[in-house]
């Protein structure tokens, strides 16, 4: 059953291996997507100009440039989820991918039903509405949060996030001064489904340090609770909160 949110989703799969991307192509189409194809770099860039697709599906191994390379051009013009095709035990480039700024992974060899829940996952998080459309937080005199705009303001100038780090940063702030473990944020930003990766928390919390911290080494607003997670600062107090018997508020 396809839920209203996927109906009409254009799905790019760019892969050199032609039987490959077929085989891709008709798991999709079978969930109702639509998809396109590409089997190089530059002509992915191109089906991405034309075909403005909901997700990308790109495998990191290609011959004229690699998808590492496409996928820091994608970055330069387009924040379209990007899914990264890697092979398998090949952690490394999952990392460098997330880096970059992919939004996700799947190893090689994978599963027709895996594929799709993890497309379906970041069409999810890309759509999330469940943003204040009023509420503008001051956190202090160079942090400004105006969930409903989808902006953020560091030292008066705006900051670009992307869909996920908005979303991280939304339940991080809606239970500032509460300690969020990692299992909760992954519940709550990638989905269940993710319950197993908690590098993706470590590398998003470290995005949006490098955006809003004055110093992204001593943080003052996302606060580390080492073995346990993460709070933001709780604004509200002005003052650290007491943790004592914490409890979460979603």
């Amino acid at each position: 059953m396809t839920d209203e949110i996927f109906k009409n989703r254009t799905i790019l799969v760019v892969d050199d291996e032609e039987r490959m991307a077929r085989f891709i192509r008709l798991n999709l189409e079978q969930d109702g997507f639509n998809v396109v194809e590409a089997y190089r770099g530059m002509q992915a860039m191109q089906v991405l100009r034309t075909e403005m697709p909901d997700v990308v599906i790109l495998d990191v191994m290609m011959p004229d440039i690699d998808g590492f390379e496409v996928l820091k051009m994608i970055r330069e013009i387009s924040s379209v989820p990007v899914i990264m095709l890697t092979a398998k035990g090949e952690e490394e480039d999952r990392v460098h991918g997330l880096e970059l700024g992919a939004d996700d992974y799947v190893t090689k060899p994978f599963s027709p039903r895996e594929l799709v829940s993890r497309v379906r996952a970041v069409i999810r998080r890309s759509d999330s509405t469940g943003f204040s459309a009023h509420e503008v937080i001051q956190v202090d005199d160079r942090l400004k949060i105006d969930f409903g705009r989808r902006e953020v303001w560091v030292d008066g100038k705006l900051v670009k996030l992307r869909p996920t780090e908005y979303r991280l940063l939304y339940h991080l702030v809606q239970n500032a001064g509460w300690v969020l473990t990692y299992d909760q944020l992954l519940s709550k930003v990638w989905g269940y489904e993710y319950r197993d990766e908690p590098h993706y928390v470590r590398l998003y919390i470290n995005y949006l340090r490098q955006k809003l911290e004055k110093d992204p080494a001593n943080p003052q607003y996302i606060l580390t609770e080492r073995g346990v997670g993460y709070r933001f600062v709780d604004y509200q107090r002005k003052q650290p909160a007491d943790l004592s018997g914490t409890q979460i508020k979603f």
